[in-house]
């Protein structure tokens, strides 16, 4: 799988005449090493790739060099100890390198200028050509086993949250509720969380990125939750909308339009589909229900090594769909005041058309009862 991946980003090196290519986001370097090493921080890196035409370079520091030689046997292992810059111009100067492509998305000016001019005093002049999203471009095109990776973070994720439903009560806090079903999901297995789950209720279920308060959940009132499990590397992500109680006919409009625009989106979805489109569907049906201006953010967005990446489903991008994408289909409703409704399903873009991942009810009546 690493071998197809390197012969894609080789043929992209040709095209853009570029010599070497410096691979310093942590998901792109996953992705074409299997080296698992995390940033945990902006500004400090657990390593870089550097990809020529001959050679493999995996360079990273002494915390990740037993991890490095056992996750990415295909590449020479460099270890620096005097700093990444120096053992790069070494580099540069071993293979020749005139023009050197890099990640310009995760790199700080203050970083880059340090590099450049590290570099120079080393002797090492290459051209620096700043790329953006070469690797993200072949990510978006899902093999089967990414696909069935992610499902089986889905089932994970799903089953933990049915498991938190059962004993969920009326009086238990946003915050509460949320780290049970954090809790569940790694004692499931999950290697980490997607995100820090959301869990919502009543007002707060307007604010579409919730962080749990210690508000207790009431009767009669809206629940949001969105959240996900990360298994062998890869995101689920989900939403679903509970009540516990009768729901009012607010709840039950709001509900059932939602419901109704994520069901005309996914029925959008497939292969020379537009992403632009497939948002306007959900979109469009909102506004018709009323609702116009309460759905402020995209549609969805691709999953993978990162919960968020590309392709979006949104009206400011004009997408076309290929067989093999994962995106989320993701339409809301938010009332301040009242609360918000959300539906997140996981959807694999098919030729004739889309695959829903999920097996879990989307109905609020199947879930609240």
């Amino acid at each position: 799988m690493i071998a197809s991946r390197l012969e894609q980003v080789h043929g992209a090196m040709d095209r853009l005449q570029i010599d070497g290519f410096l691979v310093l986001t942590e998901e792109n370097r996953r992705y074409l090493s299997g080296f698992t090493g995390e940033d945990h921080h902006f500004d400090e890196s657990a390593g870089a790739l550097l990809i020529t035409a001959e050679r493999l370079v995996l360079a990273t520091d002494t915390r990740f060099e037993l991890q490095a030689k056992h996750e990415a046997p295909d590449y020479e292992l460099v270890i620096y100890r005097d700093g990444f810059a120096k053992s790069l111009a070494e580099l540069v100067q071993r293979f020749t390198i005139r023009r050197l492509g890099f990640e310009c998305v995760r790199v700080s000016v203050q970083q880059f200028d340090q590099w450049r001019k590290t570099l120079k005093e080393e002797g090492a002049t290459p051209e620096w050509v700043p790329l953006e999203d070469l690797v993200e471009q072949f990510r978006q095109i899902k093999s089967p086993e990414e696909i069935e990776r992610t499902r089986r973070a889905l089932a994970l994720a799903e089953e933990a949250f049915l498991e938190v439903l059962k004993e969920m009560r009326p009086g238990m806090t946003e915050i509460a509720v949320a780290w049970d079903l954090e809790r569940r999901m790694r004692e499931a297995g999950a290697d980490a969380l997607s995100f820090p789950p959301i869990v919502a209720a009543g007002p707060n279920s307007a604010l579409p990125h919730a962080i749990p308060s210690d508000r207790p959940i009431g009767t009669g009132e809206p629940i949001l939750f969105d959240w996900g499990a990360k298994l062998n590397g890869y995101c689920s992500d989900t939403s679903r909308t509970v009540i516990l109680g009768d729901a009012d006919d607010t709840f039950r409009k709001v509900h059932d339009t939602v419901l109704e625009a994520q069901r005309r989106a996914i029925a959008a979805i497939r292969a020379g589909a537009s992403s632009k489109v497939v948002d306007a569907e959900a979109r469009d049906f909102i506004h018709q229900q009323g609702f116009e201006g309460k759905f402020g953010h995209g549609l969805g967005h691709g999953t993978g090594l990162a919960v968020h990446e590309a392709p979006r489903l949104s009206p400011l991008r004009d997408t076309p769909l290929e067989a093999g994408m994962l995106v989320t289909v993701e339409p809301g409703i938010y009332l301040p005041e009242w609360g918000g409704v959300r539906i997140e399903n996981q959807v694999v873009v098919g030729e004739d058309g889309p695959i829903v991942l999920n097996r879990l009810a989307t109905h609020w009546e199947a879930l609240s009862g």
